[in-house]
């Protein structure tokens, strides 16, 4: 046990979580200075958001590193330099202050010019970025979610709002704002100097979308250009997080033709809209969509590209926001054929009560019985037994929640898991008996 959870298990939750900021803001300064204030070499873009953050984070990077910009990326999924990236282990957005340092002077000593930084509202809140001047703030979108750490929605809304406050302290300080959230005028308001992005309008505006289940096009435009934009990686919401790396790319200076290269050239996100093919007569994707805002988005995505039965596996994990269990079933309900309920993180919660919560809100918003709703508490059997309800080649089997990470956690601790590598084995089984 490390002293974090030392000091955890001894204090009130309440006291904890008012002392705990002050805790990491001390760390974050020991960090600076241990590095050398490493980020004052970097011109740092800070990428926050409910959804889309990690998406949009790799989008930025590769049209950076296609158009011979020295950059380097700290993400959800994975970190490195150039094209050397590395998967990230970690259950976590931001890592820890030294861990961030650490990797930030390593990438300025190989000659970073540039970082890509996906920064979460834990970050911000507990001050571990303390210390990076971010010179570009991107919002993606901010709906409701971590709740159980931050109370509520405005706090959690303003824990993010603080990445456009550090950036209106640099010289050559940028928000990106996506013009189609709510939110959007109060993020705006946070810097001197804004530009607006959506499909609904905006300063940057996407137009004549096409959408297939492999690629997406469709017409940037602004004041003074138009992009012609292709997008190897499906989802209209794709269509947002491009359009938040074009405004990037347009602060950094890069060109219309770097800017739409660069955004062809990023072919997948590890966890994000990834295909399984084992020759299998469905399709079978996984995404790392987790909060209800996520589902609506894929789900909204996936159905109409789904001719057969929309088979949904998913779960919610324990010790988190209780509140958006039944809300996630409810619009899996809404869209999915059939939906079978598993474990996703359970931690020391019982898993069969958060299977019910979900299966309380499916039944509450879509007409499900005993036939389109299944709970299968452990995964792989879930998995399993998705894929036996698939029966024809216009079925598509989706597995949320898990993405790239690479655990999954239970009461006696954290198990390895890999989502995709699951699929694998369990359709290589089915090809075998076959």
């Amino acid at each position: 046990m490390n002293i974090r959870k030392i000091v955890k298990s001894i204090i009130p939750k309440n006291l904890f979580r008012k002392i705990e900021p002050f805790g990491h803001l001390i760390e974050a300064v020991l960090a600076n200075i241990r590095y050398g204030f490493p980020a004052r070499k970097l011109r740092i873009i800070g990428v926050t958001g409910t959804n889309g953050k990690t998406t949009t984070s790799f989008f930025i990077h590769r049209m950076l590193h296609e158009a011979g910009v020295p950059v380097a990326l700290m993400s959800t999924v994975a970190n490195g330099m150039g094209a050397e990236i590395e998967t990230q282990q970690e259950h976590a957005t931001t890592a820890r202050a030294f861990v961030l340092q650490r990797r930030m002077r390593e990438y300025a000593k190989r000659g970073a010019k540039w970082i890509v930084v996906e920064t979460s509202s834990h970050a911000l809140a507990q001050h571990r970025v303390w210390g990076i001047p971010y010179e570009v703030a991107v919002m993606t979108n901010v709906t409701g979610d971590h709740l159980d750490y931050h109370g509520t929605f405005e706090h959690y809304r303003d824990a993010k709002r603080k990445l456009f406050k550090i950036a209106n302290r640099n010289e050559n300080g940028l928000g990106v704002v996506n013009y189609d959230d709510k939110n959007a005028n109060l993020f705006a308001s946070d810097v001197k100097r804004a530009v607006t992005y959506g499909i609904q309008g905006g300063e940057l505006q996407a137009s004549d979308l096409e959408l297939s289940s492999t690629h997406t096009k469709y017409i940037a435009t602004t004041n003074d250009e138009t992009y012609n934009i292709t997008l190897n990686i499906p989802g209209e919401f794709n269509v947002s997080n491009s359009l938040a790396a074009i405004a990037v790319g347009r602060h950094v200076g890069l060109g219309k033709e770097q800017i739409e290269n660069g955004l062809a050239a990023l072919r997948m996100v590890e966890g994000r809209m990834n295909t399984v093919d084992e020759g299998q007569p469905f399709g079978v994707i996984v995404d790392f969509a987790s909060t209800p805002d996520g589902f609506e988005q894929f789900f909204s995505s996936v159905r109409p590209l789904t001719k057969g039965k929309l088979i949904a596996v998913f779960g919610s994990a324990g010790r988190r926001d209780e509140a958006k269990r039944a809300v996630q079933g409810g619009i899996a309900a809404k869209y999915a054929d059939t939906l079978v309920i598993t474990e996703e993180d359970d931690r020391d919660v019982d898993g069969n009560e958060i299977l019910e919560q979900i299966a309380e809100g499916a039944r509450k918003k879509g007409a499900v019985d005993d036939t389109t709703l299944f709970k299968v508490l452990d995964r792989t059997e879930a998995i399993r037994k998705a894929f036996d309800l698939a029966t024809s080649e216009d079925d598509t089997v989706v597995l949320l929640g898990k993405g790239h990470e690479r655990t999954i956690e239970r009461a006696d601790g954290e198990h390895d898991w890999n989502e995709t590598e699951v699929a694998r084995t369990l359709l290589r089984e089915r090809a075998t008996q076959g």
